[in-house]
């Protein structure tokens, strides 16, 4: 049963990162636009029919999220009494640019979790995600400020993580926050096993956010089929890593009636990389 999903609710952003493997899949990020509020009523209705009490909506994906911040608001505004109940969670994921006090003071309002996305030390940070480690860092400080403490932040781990993995690790511990690692995959990414590594050692000193039948780029295992679902492109897919996989079902398909017809696999490994051998 489908208790989370992602929403990518646009296709632009004000960084062009390196790795960025969405920008590798150019023909297959489209400008299609989606009925956000349709989505959110199959939700609830989901939500309703299943008797669900647990629901995560990420509004995160192929783009910055705060370039569309006035949609994104009214988004959160018409779930609001579910965030308020908390049969509803979200999060946002940012790469702090935009980030200003007072959408950090919405979000706070209605329980909505802010990510910052930040490569460990400077040097590695700026070489990967274009000069921008300073303006991250002032978000990331401001965040503290408006709650309290860090935000959970989130790390793609590539090469020049690996041979700045012990530097990584302490930038990070000085935080006392939640930290995602995420497998940098594409032209330029890592193996898994080296990745797992990686894992095992920041693990044993940091808030490392693995999960279960998520994402293997996170740690986890792999969800395809079961609980992953992204929303892009005027389409519905199994997972944000397969936006070039042609999928048969548009973003107003109720839950439902969504199935990938998903066979048994080794979840420890990625649905899509198995596909390709």
């Amino acid at each position: 049963m489908v208790t989370r999903v992602c929403i990518s609710i646009n296709n632009r952003c004000n960084l062009n990162c390196r790795y960025c493997h969405f920008h590798e899949k150019k023909a297959h990020i489209q400008a299609c636009d989606m009925n956000v509020y349709q989505i959110l009523d199959n939700i609830k209705s989901h939500i309703r029919k299943h008797g669900i009490c647990s629901f995560k909506i990420g509004f995160v994906g192929n783009g910055e999220p705060l370039l569309d911040y006035d949609n994104l608001k009214e988004y959160i505004l018409y779930i609001q009494d579910d965030l308020k109940s908390g049969t509803i969670s979200a999060y946002t994921i940012t790469n702090g640019l935009l980030v200003t006090e007072d959408n950090l003071r919405f979000f706070k309002t209605h329980g909505v979790s802010v990510g910052f996305s930040i490569d460990g030390i400077k040097s590695v940070h700026d070489a990967l995600r274009c000069g921008s480690f300073d303006s991250v860092m002032s978000a990331i400080e401001l965040s503290k400020k408006i709650n309290g403490k860090y935000p959970p932040m989130n790390c793609t781990v590539g090469r020049e993580v690996l041979d700045h993995a012990e530097e990584t690790i302490v930038f990070f511990e000085r935080f006392d926050s939640r930290i995602t690692f995420s497998r940098m995959i594409g032209q330029y990414g890592i193996t898994m096993e080296e990745f797992r590594q990686f894992i095992k050692k920041a693990a044993a000193r940091l808030n490392v956010r693995t999960g279960g039948y998520d994402c293997t780029m996170y740690g986890g295992m792999c969800g395809a089929g079961i609980n992953n679902l992204y929303y892009a492109n005027g389409k519905i897919y199994i997972c944000g890593n397969c936006i070039d996989i042609e999928s048969p079902f548009s973003f107003n398909t109720p839950l439902d009636k969504v199935d990938f017809r998903v066979g048994p696999f080794d979840r420890h490994l990625c649905y899509k990389e198995g596909l390709r051998k």
